[in-house]
């Protein structure tokens, strides 16, 4: 009998602490302040980009870019369309369209400008001061003659 009413005794007590833990203890549990995740830039790298250099109506090579860019990660979480896909057309129309930009006959390229205004196009395109930097973490050419099929 003695057993009986300390195993009950035991359950009684666990029981009452139990219920004690979870409706006293939860403001312990939920008072501890979270300190606020600190965003800062969010680095994003690019696929290759392929852009065809077209002269005298012919396919002469190809620019193969592949592109940094870092944004604001705060903005890039609400965004509904994230950016890589602005800056990928946006630097495919400027090196596309630069006339600047002959291979065969070699000069030195102002990247830097491209690079801004690439970075100002896109942030137009969006709305807003999202894209801080865009960065070349790879650039190329390869000639026609060299492009397997």
């Amino acid at each position: 009998m003695k057993i009986l009413i300390t195993g009950l005794w035991i359950c009684a007590v666990t029981i009452a602490s139990c219920y004690g833990a979870v409706t006293f203890g939860g403001g312990i549990f939920s008072g501890k302040k979270t300190e606020p995740y600190l965003e800062g830039l969010q680095y994003q790298k690019l696929a290759p980009i392929n852009i065809p250099m077209i002269a005298d109506g012919k396919v002469q090579g190809y620019v193969i870019a592949v592109l940094v860019f870092t944004a604001d990660a705060k903005l890039m979480h609400t965004l509904p369309v994230p950016p890589n896909a602005f800056v990928v057309d946006e630097a495919f129309r400027q090196i596309y369209a630069d006339p600047a930009l002959d291979f065969r006959k070699l000069a030195k390229y102002d990247i830097t400008k491209r690079l801004a205004e690439v970075r100002a196009k896109v942030n137009e395109r969006l709305g807003g001061d999202v894209v801080k930097d865009v960065l070349v973490d790879e650039i190329n050419f390869v000639a026609k003659r060299e492009v397997r099929s």
